[in-house]
């Protein structure tokens, strides 16, 4: 099977598939990238093989790919909740604060700056991809070479140093 012929099938099913995405995971951005990737893994798939009815396979593929991401959005949020104390995420800093909270909260962005500063370099990597970009653990695992398990691990301790200057600058 010809490149050409798959240009030709993933331009014509380009919108039907763009919106089986979104439908899926509920955000258009992440279903453009989803389906980015999926012209990626196809393209990678052709070269090392024959695939003999091509646009179910695309399709598929996508799905796929869309699982994968829900799943990893599933267990970050897991995470997340479990990684962080109930308290703290009830004194998050309401939209409509005084200028002594805005105070408060420049305070700790500092300290926080501060802190997240002194982490390895693959430490802030991971968190900036996770926190900043907003990619999954599974991403950040593969874009590092390291462990599903290592990401989680070193997230969990970049979380407990954040709440941990949330709680001191709390205690000030």
């Amino acid at each position: 099977m010809s490149q050409s012929r798959f240009h030709h099938v993933f331009l014509a099913q380009r919108t039907p598939l763009l919106r089986t995405l979104q439908r899926m995971v509920n955000n258009p951005s992440t279903a453009e990238d989803l389906l980015q990737e999926t012209y990626l893994r196809v393209t990678r798939a052709l070269a090392e093989r024959t695939v003999e009815h091509l646009e179910p396979f695309v399709f598929q593929t996508a799905r796929n790919l869309a699982l994968d991401h829900l799943r990893a959005r599933r267990i970050q949020s897991r995470t997340l909740l479990d990684d962080v104390p109930q308290e703290v995420i009830h004194n998050v800093i309401a939209p409509q604060s005084s200028a002594e909270d805005a105070a408060h909260a420049e305070q700790m962005l500092e300290r926080l700056n501060v802190r997240l500063q002194a982490l390895s370099p693959r430490q802030q990597q991971i968190f900036i991809l996770s926190r900043l970009h907003g990619h999954s653990y599974q991403d950040i695992a593969k874009r590092l070479d390291v462990s599903l398990s290592t990401v989680q691990k070193e997230l969990k301790l970049i979380m407990a140093i954040c709440v941990g200057v949330a709680e001191r600058l709390g205690c000030d």
